[in-house]
C-alpha cells in the first residue's frame, strides 16, 4: 500500500507539472519564416496564426504564386518549431517517459 500511495503522489505531481507546462506553451509565441525572412508567421502556443509579415517587395502581382508558397512554407516552419518546443517541454515534465501513441499533449 505504501508504494501505491507514493505512485498516486507522483501521478498528482506529474499532472500539476503537465498543467503548468500546458499554460507555459499556450503563452508562447513562435515565429516561422521562409524566403530568407521575406515572409514571417507568428503562432501562439496552440498553433493559431496571430500575425503575418510580408516583405513589400513580394507584393508584385506577377509573384503571387511564389508569395502563396512562401506563406505556406513559413506556416510549416512555425508549426514545426512549435511541435519541437512542445515535445521538449513534455520531456521535461515526464522525465523522458514516452507517451503511448495518440496521447499527444497538449494538442
Amino acid at each position: 500500500m505504501k508504494n501505491l500511495a507514493g505512485l498516486m503522489k507522483q501521478a498528482t505531481q506529474m499532472q500539476a507539472r503537465m498543467e503548468e507546462m500546458q499554460a507555459k506553451l499556450e503563452a508562447m509565441v513562435i515565429e516561422g519564416s521562409s524566403g530568407a525572412g521575406m515572409v514571417q508567421i507568428t503562432l501562439n502556443g496552440k498553433g493559431d496564426m496571430k500575425a503575418i509579415r510580408i516583405d513589400p517587395k513580394l507584393a508584385d502581382p506577377e509573384e503571387m504564386d511564389m508569395l502563396q508558397d512562401l506563406i505556406l512554407a513559413a506556416c510549416s516552419d512555425a508549426r514545426a518549431k512549435l511541435d519541437a518546443t512542445a515535445s521538449e517541454e513534455m520531456k521535461k515534465v515526464t522525465g523522458g517517459l514516452n507517451l503511448p501513441g495518440g496521447m499527444k499533449f497538449p494538442f
